[in-house]
């Protein structure tokens, strides 16, 4: 697949946020009704999470974007649950069944097999329930608890997938719980649980779940600002591009890259915002515009954890330097994000000094000349090199198929809005 450089116009929409559809699906199963979710995300790892709940028990209903899901007694999975290669599904479940009392065998594709499994699982067996890993890796065996143990945890580092698999862990086995520790990771479960009337209070450091939801309102899970970052960071870099992404997540727990381009000179404005099943929503309206190198801190970095490969694009058309700290996680997600950055931006001629912890880009004039870039099976890496070639000239990518893990339809819209 080739990316061809040019400007991007007119109206983008995005699919549903996958963050949030996880969530809900997993939570809905909690639910002896049905439960209505509409706008599901339609990628490969929602889908992961789908045939594991099923698997456990979970009637789901799921035509194009829309579902119903009703959980009501579950039970334990007589096979593997294929988590494919989705962390939030592998580390989410196990919450689930800890608190559901329910056995469970996950493994995932070789990918996720490289991801880390012991932060959550030791946190679930503080909680009570007893879990195996390979070498701290998938596959893992669980084993739930119907006596919960530990009810107050302390997050060793801000994590979004640690704090659901506990908060499901509590909703499951209707126990409270109390987490610390957060320091502002993506709050899209804590927002499900109080739009269900869960009984919950949470800020930046301190999560509270005293009761669990009490009703299953129908839920429309907001466009992904994750898929929506390519064409915000594409229009801003594009001389003559003018866009709008309707319908978007705007939740502040995410919009660190947002924060991060207007400190550049972005271009960027939020309007019709409204909110949509207790989740913030706009329409994203992006010029292009010149930009300048700043530093990005650990703080914005945390709600923008999921958008550094494609911030780093912004970075190699801006002025000057920009440094990105605090980037340690990405180097265990689907790939190591941060090699895979450096290598990225090299095939347009711009050079990324990496260590452990922190990315530097010195930006200037990205020239691409139709480089294959290798995408490690990375679905945000391919869609960021859409964003670089939209600018700095045509790039090949060696795997569009891992982009239908979060957005299967992300080509089709990619070149409608150039066509545009």
């Amino acid at each position: 697949m080739i990316f061809a450089p040019g400007a991007l116009g007119g109206t983008v929409r995005v699919p549903g946020d996958k963050s949030i559809s996880h969530r809900a699906l997993m939570l809905a199963a909690c639910s002896a009704q049905p439960v209505s979710i509409t706008n599901l995300n339609a990628g490969h790892d929602v889908a992961a999470t789908c045939t594991a709940l099923r698997a456990l028990g979970a009637t789901i209903h799921w035509n194009g974007d829309d579902a119903t899901v009703t959980g009501g007694t579950l039970h334990d999975a007589d096979g593997t649950l294929d988590c494919m290669n989705s962390g939030s599904t592998a580390r989410m479940i196990a919450g689930l069944c800890a608190g559901a009392n329910l056995r469970a065998r996950l493994d995932g594709d070789a990918s996720l097999r490289r991801r880390p499994m012991e932060p959550v699982a030791a946190q679930l067996r503080a909680f009570g329930a007893r879990i195996e890993t390979t070498d701290a890796h998938l596959p893992a065996q669980i084993a739930g608890t119907a006596e919960p143990q530990t009810r107050s945890f302390i997050l060793l580092s801000p994590s979004a997938q640690i704090k659901t698999a506990l908060l499901l862990a509590g909703v499951f086995a209707r126990v409270p719980i109390a987490i610390t520790g957060d320091k502002g990771s993506r709050d899209h479960t804590e927002r499900l649980l109080r739009y269900w009337g869960a009984g919950i209070s949470f800020d930046r450091e301190r999560i509270v779940l005293e009761s669990p939801p009490v009703s299953f309102e129908a839920v429309r899970v907001a466009g992904d600002f994750s898929a929506a970052a390519f064409f915000i960071v594409a229009a801003t870099v594009t001389p003559g591009s003018a866009v709008r992404i309707e319908n978007v997540g705007v939740n502040p727990t995410r919009t660190g890259l947002l924060d991060a381009l207007q400190d550049m000179g972005a271009h960027i404005r939020l309007e019709n915002p409204r909110e949509e099943s207790g989740e913030p929503v706009a329409d994203i309206v992006v010029e292009h515009a010149r930009l300048r190198g700043v530093p990005v801190g650990q703080q914005t970095v945390v709600r923008a954890i999921d958008e550094i490969p494609v911030l780093a694009v912004a970075a190699a058309f801006a002025h000057g330097e920009t440094r990105i700290s605090g980037v340690r996680d990405l180097r265990n997600k689907e790939s190591d994000r941060v090699e895979a950055i450096a290598h990225l931006l090299e095939a347009a001629g711009i050079e990324a000094a990496t260590s452990d912890d922190a990315i530097v880009i010195r930006g200037g004039t990205p020239r691409a000349q139709g480089a294959i870039v290798e995408t490690h099976g990375d679905h945000r890496t391919a869609m960021a090199a859409a964003a670089l070639a939209s600018g700095a000239g045509p790039l090949e990518i060696d795997d569009p198929g891992s982009i239908a893990v979060s957005f299967p339809g992300f080509i089709e819209a990619w070149q409608a809005a150039q066509a545009a």
